[in-house]
């Protein structure tokens, strides 16, 4: 018999997160969140954005024991950008078993029809800065902290409720280069030149003015909303989710790999990168206090592999070879520590642009996620 429960306390929010954790606790590609950023992240005191945005969670139970978990948002801001009439579903986890996914998805089509929705979409969470996409190619590729692992059995239960393709992300892997690129730190130096460019002393600020530093980073997000806005899924994000944003980036900082750009004092353009999490959060499983705080520190000091969060470049600069500076910078302070390994994405596969610049490097498509779109039936499947 399955069971599906709505959820509201913090306890039963807890066994929402741990389902995860423990249906991987035996995959050694999996990567868990931290029960502190999820129940933050689903929490309206913390998480700005249910300023406009509605969540519900729900538990699915089979025999008395949990078999699977969903939440669903309704985005209002996404919908008044998009025009479209969708509800969003996250952090779905199941047993192999399409009779708990089917109940599970049945309690958004309920809610979905009692708000006016015409579509559900995801996995996609409050705001591009959350995980998002289903895993469909790569399952034998560890994940990162930024990416969501699932098992293959999860596409065959969204084929069989009559999913379809929204928009699909790549994942790339990228040998570092043991030396800098000659003709792209010329060129990097010629666009600098040409139009004013620096680049952010992140060490100096994080050492001796943090305060200007949080301002930069504070810049930085803006530049990500503006050069975001047209893709898909994004909406503007208000200065508390940018700060929460920032608070989260100063913790995972190594001052050598992202790029800063700026123009007259002001940022421009950035690349951020940051350590690869998989060993520390793997370790944590759930709770960074006591068993990842020495994966931590070892990370920090010797990473092997790291993370691009993301690119971005404002409007006004995105023509003039501004990406020259952040490769150029961004790999020399990979090499600089040593890093063996860059994981970007993940990426839209429409997004040539960035594709092409890794066509300059050793890599490879290493996994691809889906945005899955389903049609909100007028009955229950």
């Amino acid at each position: 018999m399955i069971e599906i429960k709505e959820i509201f306390s913090k306890a039963d929010k807890k066994k929402f997160f741990k389902f995860n954790i423990d249906l991987y606790r035996d995959n050694e590609y999996a990567v868990p969140n931290l029960y502190s950023e999820e129940l933050g992240e689903f929490d309206p005191a913390i998480n700005d954005a249910f300023r406009f945005c509605d969540c519900k969670m729900f538990l699915a139970y089979k025999d008395g024991k949990i078999a699977g978990k969903i939440a669903g948002i309704w985005h209002r801001g996404a919908n008044e950008k998009s025009g479209k009439k969708q509800l969003r579903f996250t952090r779905f986890d199941v047993i192999d078993d399409f009779e708990v996914t089917k109940a599970l998805f049945n309690k958004l089509f309920d809610w979905a029809r009692e708000i006016g929705m015409e579509e559900i979409v995801g996995p996609i969470s409050f705001s591009d800065l959350n995980e998002e996409g289903m895993l469909i190619d790569g399952f034998d590729k560890p994940s990162s902290y930024i990416e969501i692992y699932n098992y293959p059995y999860y596409v065959e239960h969204m084929e069989k409720l009559g999913a379809y393709k929204e928009v699909d992300w790549n994942g790339f892997r990228i040998v570092c280069p043991k030396e800098p690129d000659p003709r792209i730190e010329r060129l990097a130096k010629d666009v600098a030149e040409k139009n004013g460019y620096t680049v952010l002393d992140v060490k100096y600020y994080l050492k001796h003015d943090k305060k200007k530093l949080k301002e930069y980073i504070m810049q930085a997000l803006d530049v990500l909303d503006e050069a975001f806005y047209d893709l898909y899924g994004t909406s503007p994000l208000n200065e508390k989710q940018k700060k929460r944003e920032m608070d989260m980036l100063l913790t995972v900082l190594v001052p050598e790999f992202p790029t800063v750009v700026l123009k007259d004092d002001k940022v421009i353009a950035y690349g951020m990168i940051i350590p690869s999490m998989n060993k520390v959060l793997q370790k944590a499983k759930g709770s960074l206090f006591p068993r990842g705080i020495i994966p931590y520190i070892q990370t920090m000091k010797h990473p092997e592999s790291v993370d691009l969060l993301s690119v971005a470049i404002a409007k006004e600069h995105a023509n003039k070879g501004v990406m020259a500076i952040i490769v150029d910078h961004c790999l020399k302070g990979l090499i600089h520590h040593g890093v063996k390994y860059l994981e970007a994405g993940p990426e839209l596969d429409t997004n040539k642009n960035i594709q092409n610049t890794w066509k300059n490097f050793d890599s490879e498509v290493s996994k691809t996620w889906r945005c899955w779109g389903l049609k909100v039936p007028e009955k229950n499947l």
